[in-house]
């Protein structure tokens, strides 16, 4: 992974810094710079013990992104511009210099774009409005609403009063449920227990459930279940919950993430998680990776809500993650007769905030009938 986010920093170095025509005693020092900002995940780990919490006052860390993301954007502006002195050096027939002009250009977009990707990713969400239509809805659910969260990664890049004003959106919503999708938290419930303090605010009038992501699992998975099911937060691991209206059911299921064996905990099961829910009554089910959304599909789910992607971030990578996730990234997909919803994530970790093309999103959900399915 560092030698992974060296790269970019090692084409900036020698391919745009070094050809510039400053002196020496000023290149020295940036390429230091430079090098330096690349290696945020290994500064992290020296300020946490672990590379997914960087334990820095917040501007340092926004800056951290800021310095990443304009080298990894100048690394790519500089190969579109190696390529094109390339190609017109074959038809010229002789080197063609790029001139320092050009490059200093170069620089600057990148830390326009970098700048840009950091706002957009640090940003308390707008509220995303989605229609889904279930087969056989029961008409007393008809309009139902419900409202995810996802990917929060409270830490100290999304602190309390960024958490606070998340949970103030969601609480104005309207929903009449409110579910969380994984991802709570980077860090141990020590380190983020004043930050995570507002989520006891949530409220809707049918509860706040949850199911643990990935990241849950990298800390004390078993004190993190305690402390967010003592902040009012039901959650729903390998389980289900009956929601009732004029004697009609809707299933409300969660399972728990793939990476849970690997830490020793359970992993999920989908079977046990609809085990005994009342017949013919539509599933809704929480499960924080989408890639095996057509196991889902194929156990009669009719709504599946998960995150984990961040949407891809920037374009490009999108495809990278997409390929992981069995191609699912972000937004709606159909999945037979099932509808499953990738959301963009509420926050991300704070190792890559950025998001280009890609806004963070508090989704509400409105369910509508559709035609029963035979």
């Amino acid at each position: 992974m560092l030698l992974t986010a060296s790269l970019p920093c090692l084409i900036v170095i020698l391919n745009w810094l070094w050809p510039l025509s400053l002196p020496l005693a000023l290149k020295i020092p940036l390429a230091l710079l430079m090098l330096g900002a690349s290696q945020y995940l290994y500064w992290s780990k020296l300020s946490s013990g672990s590379v997914f919490v960087p334990e820095f006052p917040r501007p340092l860390i926004i800056l951290f992104n800021w310095a990443f993301g304009a080298i990894l954007f100048l690394a790519l502006l500089q190969i579109v511009l190696d390529l094109g002195a390339l190609v017109d050096a074959l038809m010229r027939w002789h080197f063609v210099a790029i001139p320092d002009s050009v490059r200093l250009a170069a620089a600057g977009i990148a830390g326009m774009l970098a700048a840009i990707a950091v706002a957009g990713a640090i940003r308390v969400p707008p509220v995303r409005d989605v229609t889904v239509t279930i087969p056989g809805l029961p008409p007393a659910f008809e309009g139902y609403r419900l409202l995810q969260l996802t990917d929060l990664h409270i830490s100290r890049l999304f602190p309390t009063r960024w958490t606070q004003a998340v949970v103030d959106r969601a609480n104005a919503a309207g929903a009449d449920l409110i579910l969380v999708t994984g991802d709570f938290i980077d860090g141990s419930v020590a380190m983020r227990r004043a930050d995570i303090a507002p989520l006891k605010n949530l409220h809707a009038p049918d509860g706040v459930f949850a199911i643990p992501g990935n990241h849950e699992y990298f800390f004390d998975y078993s004190e993190w279940m305690q402390h967010l099911s003592g902040l009012g937060i039901t959650m729903l691991l390998n389980a289900h919950t009956v929601l009732t209206r004029n004697s009609t059911h809707l299933v409300l299921a969660g399972v728990t993430d793939l990476s849970a064996r690997a830490h020793g905990q359970t992993g999920p099961d989908l079977e046990a998680a609809l085990a005994g829910r009342p017949t013919n009554a539509p599933v809704v089910l929480m499960d924080h990776q989408p890639r095996t959304a057509q196991n889902a599909a194929d156990q009669g789910v009719a709504l599946q809500l998960s995150g984990h992607t961040h949407g891809g971030m920037l374009p490009g990578l999108a495809r990278m993650v997409a390929r992981g996730n069995n191609g699912f990234v972000s937004g709606r997909y159909s999945v037979g007769a099932m509808t499953l919803y990738v959301s963009n994530g509420t926050g991300l970790w704070p190792g890559f905030a950025l998001r280009l093309f890609c806004p963070p999103e508090i989704t509400r959900f409105c369910l509508r009938a559709g035609p029963a399915q035979s």
